[in-house]
């Protein structure tokens, strides 16, 4: 029987290259694909181990070498610049919080990544994340957790469809990360305790706000830090400079500690309030993908995470029209912020997910 062929995603890491050896184990015809993302923070730090660095580049290649599978470098770059870099920067310009991760999982990764595979007359694609993929009694595709709940990446998964998730393997989803580093030794890996990456790969030292003023100068604009009754408190450099529930960095002198409780472009003002004014109780979401459902005809119960690592809260979601929903939660929670994403669960499986544009009620 001839081998399926799968391309490996493979950024030089612990969990990718594991993933790789796994698959080549399994009995798959495997190819290493390492993705040119972006060149700027490399420019800045040619030291640099991010994803998109030339040490990550040769890791990945280094890893191939030793399972004696053929690695390859493909070009990204255009994509990466228009569907993460740019939405990011115009994110940042309207005065939401942006996803890159997600957005570059989305279109680069996935939808990129895979359209170069198919061409290589791959059956899938596989990368590192620590996701599940599994089928119903119907043959419907489910995005699940992954089983170590501190490494958890569904929530940056919510846009994959049918379409895709019959494409791609994720085995790392039935592993701990202790148990991939584990393996990644039995395999004689060389990267089996290289350190995860943590930061935004095109942002150099991870200082969005300078990468702000480098980049979109024209959207930082000087203006009041006002309260809810909008009385002036202070003055900022920029909105985007800002983020919702941030506390640090004010420069207002208060008897109680204040927080950005939201950010208004239109009227250039940072509005702050106490730790209770961050909480709110609904959330409007749009561009929505849904996995386990084909549509929302009407309003469920689900479990609701509205950042990355952050515990999800129960909450019923209801259709709101023009491609939305309205996401109003039991209990209010922390700092929603627009431009980050709302993934919907039910136990384990993603139900779908889409982008906060706006937050309601709060408290």
């Amino acid at each position: 029987m001839e081998k399926k062929r799968v391309v490996c995603a493979m950024s030089g890491g612990v969990d990718s290259s594991l993933t790789a050896a796994l698959l080549l184990e399994q009995g798959y015809d495997v190819i290493g694909v390492t993705m040119r993302l972006s060149d700027e923070n490399r420019d800045a730090d040619p030291c640099d181990r991010g994803c998109c660095s030339l040490s990550s580049v040769d890791d990945a290649r280094r890893v191939c070498e030793i399972l004696g599978i053929p690695h390859y470098t493909m070009n990204f770059r255009d994509m990466f610049r228009e569907k993460v870099i740019d939405y990011f920067l115009a994110d940042y310009a309207k005065g939401w919080t942006p996803n890159p991760c997600i957005a570059c999982n989305r279109y680069v990764k996935f939808e990129g990544l895979l359209g170069k595979a198919l061409e290589l007359g791959a059956t899938y694609v596989a990368t590192g994340h620590y996701a599940r993929i599994e089928q119903d009694a119907a043959g419907r595709f489910l995005l699940k957790k992954g089983v170590d709940g501190a490494k958890d990446q569904s929530y940056a998964l919510y846009h994959l469809n049918q379409s895709s998730l019959a494409h791609f393997l994720m085995p790392l989803g039935a592993y701990t990360k202790v148990r991939t580093r584990e393996l990644a030794e039995q395999y004689h890996l060389p990267v089996a305790h290289k350190p995860d990456s943590q930061e935004i790969c095109f942002v150099p030292n991870d200082d969005y706000k300078a990468y702000l003023r480098a980049k979109e100068p024209e959207c930082l604009v000087p203006g009041d830090i006002v309260d809810r009754a909008g009385h002036v408190l202070g003055h900022h450099e920029g909105v985007p400079l800002y983020t919702i529930g941030q506390r640090k960095g004010l420069g207002i002198a208060a008897p109680e500690p204040l927080y950005v409780v939201a950010l208004d472009m239109e009227k250039n003002q940072v509005i702050v309030g106490g730790k209770d004014d961050v909480y709110a109780k609904g959330l409007i979401a749009g561009d929505l993908n849904w996995i386990a459902i084909d549509a929302l005809t009407g309003p469920i119960r689900a479990s609701v995470k509205v950042r990355y690592g952050k515990r999800e809260g129960l909450a019923t979601i209801a259709p709101e029209g023009e491609g939305r929903v309205a996401v109003t939660f039991d209990e209010p929670q922390r700092a929603i912020t627009p431009g980050q994403s709302a993934v919907f669960y039910d136990g384990d499986t993603v139900i779908g997910g889409g982008i906060i544009e706006g937050v309601r009620q709060h408290v």
